[in-house]
């Protein structure tokens, strides 16, 4: 049973397009907007939002693995350029 009530403010032409969409689909505007914001996902959306979410968390792990290696490098480079620069040379 519904017993919340949400105001929703639209410009004219939204208004006018969730009226056509719900004439279209015979209903109210009101069940027209519950029908569209309640659908659950698909088993396809579903699992697209689970590789979605994987594969923003294998980007992040990766992005930091990066970040430590470049400072690594960057760690052993400025360690060789000290100590070929304390080294006398011999002419």
């Amino acid at each position: 049973m519904k017993t919340e009530r949400v105001t929703l403010l639209a410009s004219k032409e939204f208004k006018q397009f969730l009226g056509n969409e719900a004439r279209r689909e015979g209903v109210s505007v009101a069940e027209l907007i519950r029908i569209r914001c309640e659908q659950k996902y698909s088993s396809d959306e579903a699992v697209l939002a689970q590789l979605t979410a994987e594969l923003r968390k294998a980007l992040s792990e990766a992005k930091s693995s990066l970040r430590d290696g470049i400072e690594e490098a960057e760690s052993v480079l400025a360690q060789l350029r000290s100590k070929r620069s304390s080294t006398p040379t011999s002419l």
